[in-house]
């Protein structure tokens, strides 16, 4: 991913450290006031007091700067900063920091983030309605692209404004990721059937895809929100059905499916073991059967062995002569 980030390379001082100077900084200046008041009741001074009364307000002046230029960073999160509207840099170090206040700065966040979608109908390849949804991780990679080049800002402010907090930023972010993904799934859904309707083809389907389709969705995902400076970290199909309209009828074209497979199993197993019976017959010289009494048997054979229903034995006696 192309990247138009950099580090932040202004000045900046340990938070500390200004904190002490803001500190001692109204003490200086409220004692030079009080010093100046007391020289100008004694005369002989000269323009020392009013000097004094000038350092004194300036020193408060420079408090008050000083104080709006603290800022504090916890473990994944990042201020992007300006310059009178020119970008400066990402400040992205851990801790507590002091830079110059007429920076601008905006907070984000660059851990990582869930998107569980809701499931959406769409038509595969053959054009059945399907449902699918997504799962996803996604985290924030390009601080610069995330506000400058997608209109994040604006969509995160409530009053029409630039200035969207942190929470709003990421909930802008968290709408674009949401439509992008839905358009991306729907692109990845509609090259592929749901199945192969039990056709012996290789053709790659939604249902056996598995990892192939999840990586050409984490692709086109990739694709789509690289704009934003977003990187995927994870994405995959996590629910996929026939639309409740077909999903009957598919289910019964399922259900003969199986019933065909087990029939063929069975009569595959039937045919087997009246050979396997035959050959027995034939050669441990048990009875000798001509042909119209193996096509008898072999019938017989093969309803009592495809039968749904238990079969009902009938015992041959014979004639009895009295």
């Amino acid at each position: 991913m192309e990247t138009k980030e950099f580090n932040f390379k202004g000045v900046t001082m340990n938070g500390f450290f200004m904190l002490f100077v803001v500190l001692v900084l109204p003490i200086i200046g409220v004692w030079s006031i009080y010093r100046a008041i007391v020289m100008f009741d004694v005369p002989g001074h000269g323009a020392l007091p009013t000097i004094l009364v000038i350092l004194g307000i300036l020193l408060l002046i420079c408090e008050l700067f000083i104080l709006n230029g603290f800022m504090m960073l916890e473990p994944n999160t990042a201020r992007v900063t300006t310059w009178f509207g020119k970008y400066s840099g990402t400040f992205t170090r851990t801790g507590f920091y002091w830079i110059n206040p007429f920076y601008g700065t905006k907070k984000v966040s660059l851990r990582a983030r869930n998107l569980d979608a809701e499931p959406i109908k769409v038509n595969d390849k053959v054009g059945n309605p399907v449902m699918i949804g997504l799962v996803m991780v996604w985290r924030l990679k390009d601080t610069y692209k995330a506000l400058f080049e997608v209109d994040s800002q604006t969509m995160a402010s409530t009053d029409g404004t630039l200035s969207g907090n942190a929470k709003g930023l990421m909930h802008a972010l968290e709408n674009f990721v949401s439509v992008q993904s839905y358009a991306a799934l729907r692109q990845v859904a509609g090259q592929y059937a749901y199945d192969d309707n039990d056709e012996d083809t290789k053709e790659l389907t939604l249902r056996s895809g598995g990892d192939e389709i999840n990586e050409q969705l984490e692709s086109k995902l990739n694709e789509r929100l690289s704009l934003a400076g977003i990187e995927v970290v994870e994405a995959r199909i996590n629910y996929l059905a026939y639309a409740p309209e077909i999903a009957a009828v598919m289910l019964r074209r399922q259900q003969a499916s199986a019933i065909i497979t087990a029939r063929e199993k069975i009569v595959e197993g039937a045919v087997s073991m009246v050979k396997m019976a035959l050959d027995k017959l034939s050669s441990e010289e048990i009875v000798e059967l001509d042909d119209d009494k193996k096509a008898s048997m072999v019938s017989n054979l093969l309803v009592v062995l495809c039968a749904d229903e238990q079969a009902q034995p009938v015992v041959n006696t014979g004639t009895l002569n009295m």
